[in-house]
């Protein structure tokens, strides 16, 4: 890790850059992928499976027989623990359903809206060297809970040319049937516009590396909605002198494992906190079975040192984290100061693992700074919300007159027509 001292505001905008490939180049490669898909459909999917995942495949489609034997392999105590965590997603989801009051605005005028949950939508589920069967219950559970009537998976094959079990056991428990074998920029194209397998979505949600991240990006001028920018993992944790840099280390590595791309970021107010806890990384990295990965994550990540907690805060704020823990006894005092992060973990035990699987908290989360306006998923992002009115012949009557006024100043002369033609009849 890059170790920086102390370094001036005008400086900060340089240390919330994260490392990226050329968009130009990955543009080109990505459109050239919704080419050929839309071109050659299933085709295209059967040959990139070929050059991308090392396997030949003769159907894209997971069939009933492939579910059944996953959900035989998975071991019972692993089903357990999926259903410990599916219940607490449930539990946190299902409390942000809301209905919306009819609300009287003038008196004989009534608004309201509906949440309707999107007809068609598409999951993405990273299945390469860590295939997220977390990310299912994560956006399946609430797009269940929306109301969404056709839900499809596609994850990559591996080069045996068959899914994960654990990914197949997951679906099946929360009843997602529609499961194909395609991962990358390509199962992006496949979900947007549709091929002989696999149809066409309203929107498209799931996690992935910078291809799928800008394949989400481009298919949004075709009209096809996404849930956020949710690219390379990412995670920032402030420590201070009563952290343990072991539990602070760990947590770094957690996403430092994800991919070569991730990057994890440590702030502290304590120079002797910030060097006991790399020299803890250092240690634990030599145990890791994904060291290489993590090896060269870090090598894009920074330790910085500040003045005060209110200094990384405010660092944080404009870094905006995907992932933001406070390893401090001061967490709950700090947490109000925190605006902009895709989700946060207070206190010493609270583990960024928590949330990935199984605390309750959704983990499809903003990164890329975009946690300055994006949110994680939630229900509501599986729906869309109808506004409803119904003007009563007197609620027309007590609002007309100031409809009529605004129509004529904008020179909107149909508009003020379509009231004044009715207020007559009430004469």
């Amino acid at each position: 890790m890059k170790i920086i001292q102390q370094p001036s505001k005008k400086d900060w905008k340089n240390f919330t850059e994260r490392p990226q490939l050329d968009q130009s180049a990955l543009e080109k490669v990505v459109q050239s992928i919704f080419d050929v898909v839309q071109e050659k459909g299933d085709q295209a999917l059967l040959d990139y499976a070929k050059q991308f995942d090392q396997t030949s495949l003769n159907n894209l489609v997971v069939s009933e027989q492939e579910i059944t034997f996953a959900t035989k392999v998975v071991t019972a105590e692993l089903k357990e623990a999926i259903a410990i965590a599916k219940s607490n997603i449930e539990l946190f989801h299902k409390a942000q359903m809301m209905t919306s009051p009819k609300i009287e605005t003038t008196k004989g005028i009534y608004c309201w809206q509906k949440n309707s949950g999107i007809e068609k939508v598409g999951l993405y589920i990273p299945g390469g060297s860590a295939p997220l069967f977390s990310t299912i219950l994560m956006l399946g559970i609430p797009a269940q809970l929306a109301g969404c009537q056709e839900i499809i998976l596609c994850t990559p094959p591996n080069p045996s040319g068959t899914v994960n079990p654990v990914i197949l056991y997951t679906a099946d428990l929360l009843g997602i049937k529609k499961i194909f074998k395609v991962g990358g920029a390509q199962a992006i194209a496949a979900m947007a516009f549709g091929t002989q397998s696999i149809p066409n979505v309203y929107k498209i949600f799931g996690p992935g590396n910078q291809y799928v991240t800008k394949a989400k990006e481009m298919i949004q001028q075709s009209g096809i909605a996404i849930d956020m920018p949710a690219g390379p993992s990412e995670v920032l944790v402030i420590a201070d002198e009563s952290s343990n840099p072991s539990f602070v280390a760990a947590d770094l590595l957690s996403q430092a494992e994800h991919g070569a791309d991730s990057q994890v970021i440590l702030l502290s107010n304590n120079a002797i906190t910030l060097q006991n806890t790399i020299s803890a990384l250092k240690k634990q990295l030599e145990q890791l079975p994904r060291k290489a990965i993590a090896i060269k994550a870090i090598q894009n990540s920074l330790a910085i040192t500040f003045n005060t907690l209110e200094e990384c805060i405010a660092f944080s704020n404009q870094y905006a984290p995907e992932h933001l823990i406070i390893a401090s006894d001061e967490a709950d005092q700090l947490a109000p100061s925190i605006i902009n992060a895709g989700s946060v973990f207070l206190g010493h035990y609270s583990c960024e693992s928590a949330g990935d699987y199984a605390s309750g908290t959704n983990h499809t989360l903003p990164t890329n700074g975009y946690a300055r306006s994006y949110s994680g998923v939630t229900v509501s992002s599986f729906q869309k919300t109808i506004t409803f009115q119904k003007l009563t012949a007197l609620g027309l009557q007590n609002l007309g007159p100031s409809i009529e006024k605004m129509a004529l100043a904008e020179e909107l002369f149909a508009h003020k027509n379509a009231v004044s033609i009715r207020l007559k009849s009430l004469l």
